[in-house]
């Protein structure tokens, strides 16, 4: 069953995620999933991390991404889940599909796009050329890079050095998350893992399930709690 990226606006194919382009930087211990953490009490309480009921057919280690309520869902079996808040892109940016993990890196370094600077310049914020990993990085602590068919999509799964954005629509198009929660996700998923993205712009039709809207993801899979 073929499946495919449907990208909301059509300079979304172009544009990087506001944390795209990011190459695999020096890794560290297991230890340093603390560093960069910065106090989530800013989080609404629905964001943090939860096991709820997810009546859902994929696979154990599949993840299913609901970007219009801000939920990350890892299916655990038995139709459970572990829930985890995201941020994701603002209007313009949105985007959904099939894809999978294709890599990953610890404590990514981040090389913002031409065309983001250029964007972000005539805003009046200057981003710099390269910056290197570590807390201070807006990848985070770690970044799960998304493909399809084997090529690279430009999102990516990343931590945040702005844990307050979590449940805001404010990327490019990537989908953020808690730097804990992301070291957690970063862990239990191999490259290859297989990443169900419902967003804006979906609707039902002769499409396989998980290339619909958000409603139906609600029907079939039970999402709340």
């Amino acid at each position: 069953m073929k499946h495919f990226i449907r990208l909301v606006a059509a300079s979304a194919v172009a544009m990087a995620c506001m944390m795209a382009v990011a190459d695999a930087g020096p890794t560290t211990t297991a230890t340093d999933a603390v560093r960069g953490i910065k106090p989530t009490n800013q989080i609404k309480p629905q964001f943090h991390k939860r096991l709820v009921r997810l009546a859902t057919d994929e696979a154990p280690g599949t993840i299913i991404v609901d970007t219009n309520n801000k939920f990350l869902y890892l299916v655990e079996g038995n139709n459970r889940a572990t829930r985890y808040g995201i941020g994701v892109g603002r209007d313009g940016f949105g985007w959904s599909g099939v894809v999978n993990v294709g890599r990953k890196a610890e404590w990514p370094t981040w090389t913002p796009p031409a065309e983001m600077r250029v964007r972000e310049a005539k805003e009046g914020h200057k981003i710099p050329p390269f910056m290197p990993g570590g807390p201070d990085n807006p990848l985070g602590a770690r970044a799960m890079y998304l493909y399809q068919n084997g090529h690279d999509t430009i999102f990516r799964i990343h931590g945040t050095n702005q844990p307050w954005t979590i449940g805001l629509n404010l990327s490019s198009g990537c989908i953020r998350m808690m730097n804990q929660d992301v070291t957690e996700l970063y862990d239990r998923v191999p490259v290859g893992t297989k990443v169900i993205v419902v967003g804006p712009g979906n609707k039902q039709g002769e499409v396989s399930y998980q290339d619909r809207g958000v409603d139906v993801l609600r029907t079939l899979f039970g999402l709340g709690g």
